[in-house]
């Protein structure tokens, strides 16, 4: 067995030969996640679209890695206008409900190609998680 294992997702990822993350040992990186639409093969047609199909992309890599949003310990999300985190909100806090179990987060301003209004990058530890 490798050291390093590639995790990659149906219906989510990337045009250059990258996987969605990487783990080695208990710690899992992502890649850039983003609203990419599975049927389109593109982002999203808005914002709100976007932050949901993102979301939702960090769940299926979680899974595929063998943990859970759970094991997330922190967030780092680029939008291109970052007074626009009311919709990340929303979905932060469908995500990680508990005021007293969520990630650390932090929301930049960035220059985000291809239609992308937001994108994100997550740290998970899977401690005992094969």
């Amino acid at each position: 067995m490798t050291r390093r294992q590639s995790i990659h997702v149906e219906g989510f990822g990337h045009k250059n030969p990258i996987p969605a993350a990487c783990r080695v040992g208990d710690v899992l990186m992502s890649g850039i996640v983003y609203g990419l639409d599975p049927e389109t093969g593109k982002p999203a047609e808005t914002l709100d679209a976007q932050c949901a199909l993102m979301f939702r992309h960090i769940r299926s890599i979680m899974q595929e890695a063998g943990g859970s949003t759970d094991d997330i310990v922190k967030v780092t999300v680029w939008l291109s206008d970052r007074s626009q985190r009311e919709q990340v909100n929303l979905e932060w806090l469908a995500m990680f409900p508990d005021p007293a179990n969520r990630p650390a987060r932090q929301a930049m301003a960035g220059e985000l190609d291809g239609g992308k209004l937001i994108q994100c990058d997550f740290v998970a530890v899977m401690e005992g998680r094969g």
